[in-house]
């Protein structure tokens, strides 16, 4: 079973600044654990939200770790310092509109404010970045209803052969 490496970028002026604890990437870590059957190698990073320094994060993930997938969380709505959407599309060779879109339609169900979210999501090299909100219920609404199409998406790119628990079911079509 292939090992999956996993890039956790938490973007947050003042979880960074130590002002509060980053809840949101332990959350995706968690949902990460539940998800996966494979051996799991975390990187994980805490910043603030900085248009360079997101880019900068995501390519270092990308380029040096070598992450199947990077989840990040948080600067995607539609204040001054939400520039993480901006910094994943400057990195980014491809972008996958529908994990966007269906993320904002699931979380529409919960919270009417869901038409403020700007994630995106796109592919690095072999990386599928998907940006998540910031609060840890949010992260699992967007997260729980795209993620069967991850494992085949990073088989696409020529990632790791992501294997799902029972929790969540992958799909992959049929050969």
């Amino acid at each position: 079973m292939d090992i999956v490496n996993i890039g956790i970028l938490s973007i947050s002026d003042r979880a960074s600044a130590g002002i509060y604890e980053d809840k949101s990437g332990a959350e995706v870590k968690k949902l990460m654990q539940s998800y996966i059957k494979n051996e799991i190698i975390f990187h994980y990073e805490l910043i603030a939200d900085e248009f360079e320094l997101i880019k900068k994060s995501l390519i270092f993930l990308s380029d040096e770790k070598k992450c199947d997938l990077i989840l990040s969380t948080g600067g995607t709505g539609p204040a001054p310092r939400d520039v993480t959407p901006e910094a994943t599309e400057a990195i980014c060779e491809k972008i996958l509109p529908g994990f966007a879109e269906l993320m904002r339609q699931e979380s529409l169900k919960f919270v009417p404010t869901a038409i403020l979210s700007r994630q995106v999501a796109g592919i690095r090299k072999k990386s599928l970045i998907i940006n998540l909100p910031g609060q840890p219920k949010a992260i699992k609404e967007c997260l729980e209803p795209v993620f069967p199409a991850v494992p085949y998406c990073i088989d696409l790119i020529g990632g790791a052969y992501i294997q799902t628990n029972d929790t969540i079911r992958a799909f992959r079509p049929k050969k």
